[in-house]
């Protein structure tokens, strides 16, 4: 296993961690931070997420610049991001934090994709994200991070950027599913 599939693997590995930080009832107290008050809890699970998320960029970084791109990464990476986005997602509904339909829809769309990616192979395909995916997955860090940090520096001119950011991950969830689904569609016409 080459380098970038064992960073991929370190996000996958770190998202218990996450789960653990911000679920379990921690008493660490709180913090007040750039206009944002928060449990403790919630401010290192936050920075554990985007550490996990920004692994992202540095695997797919190191695999194109040492050629170490792999069928294996291809398929890898995006299910790692996959897992934690559908993690940090459902850890913000029991939070209270995320209405549980968009939660949902988001989840239906990455199960959706990780299905058809699967037919993909089976029938030898291996596709790899492209630019709209990319944008997706960004959108939804970002989206995820700000809401588990309470809108930190947002609410000090009380603009909701964590709610907004979380429509922006919606709209591109969608669009971007929308779009995996109409480019692969042959594999559905092959399967008659």
């Amino acid at each position: 296993m080459n380098v970038p599939n064992k960073i991929t693997i370190s996000r996958i590995l770190l998202i218990p961690l996450f789960m653990i930080i911000v679920l379990f009832p921690f008493n660490w107290g709180t913090v007040s931070l750039l206009g944002a008050t928060m449990p403790v809890t919630h401010l290192v699970g936050a920075l554990l997420f985007i550490v996990a998320a920004a692994t992202d960029w540095v695997d797919g970084f190191y695999a194109r610049k040492y050629k170490l791109v792999t069928n294996m990464g291809k398929f890898l990476d995006p299910l790692a991001d996959k897992l934690l986005v559908s993690a940090a997602l459902i850890v913000l509904v029991e939070l209270q934090f995320a209405p549980s339909w968009i939660v949902i829809l988001i989840i239906s769309r990455e199960f959706a994709v990780t299905g058809l990616r699967l037919l993909l192979v089976e029938g030898g395909e291996v596709v790899a994200a492209n630019m709209l995916g990319k944008i997706k997955t960004w959108a939804q860090i970002v989206a995820i991070s700000a809401l588990l940090l309470h809108n930190i520096i947002f609410e000090m001119i009380s603009i909701p950027f964590d709610d907004i950011a979380l429509w922006v991950a919606l709209f591109f969830t969608l669009w971007s599913g929308w779009d995996y689904f109409a480019k692969n569609m042959h594999v559905f016409k092959n399967s008659k």
